[in-house]
């Protein structure tokens, strides 16, 4: 006669895979965070001399970060990363580099660049202020009851 095979696991020590775990909820302050990007790193344009300055998108997109709500969340690894991550969107824009789209796409998702990416982190961005409501509009003169309707198809 065969075995029954293993003990079953201890409830209290299984891990469940439709486990409902909390929401992280942040709450957006527009408070400028961590560094400016780094002067210098892109190396020196080779008919002035000067150093390369950062592309104005790659300026927008860090500023996007900095005062991101996601941000409040970041540790000096974190930014360290995305200098890195900046650097590809830099050559990206700058040197028309398109084949690093999928790899700066990849590492702002780790973030929560997109609401696909907030919601697979779990990560919920509370607005503050309540959205308005459009008012409520009455019918006005066209139909007030069915009757007058009705009347005037009829004729």
């Amino acid at each position: 006669m065969a075995g029954r095979g293993p003990a079953p696991k201890d409830p209290t020590k299984r891990r469940r895979r439709n486990s409902a775990d909390p929401e992280t909820v942040i709450v957006p302050d527009d408070e400028l965070r961590g560094p400016e990007l780094p002067e210098g790193v892109l190396g020196l344009d080779t008919k002035t001399g000067k150093p390369v300055e950062w592309h104005p998108m790659t300026l927008l997109w860090w500023n996007e970060w900095r005062t991101s709500p996601q941000a409040q969340t970041f540790t000096g690894t974190d930014w360290s990363f995305l200098i890195d991550t900046a650097l590809m969107h830099h050559n990206f824009w700058a040197k028309a580099q398109w084949t690093l789209g999928a790899e700066v796409r990849l590492r702002a998702a780790k973030f929560g660049a997109t609401p696909e990416d907030r919601a697979r982190l779990k990560l919920k961005v509370d607005d503050p202020t309540p959205p308005r409501q459009a008012p409520v509009q009455s019918p006005g003169g066209n139909v007030s009851d069915i009757t007058s309707r009705r009347a005037r198809l009829t004729g």
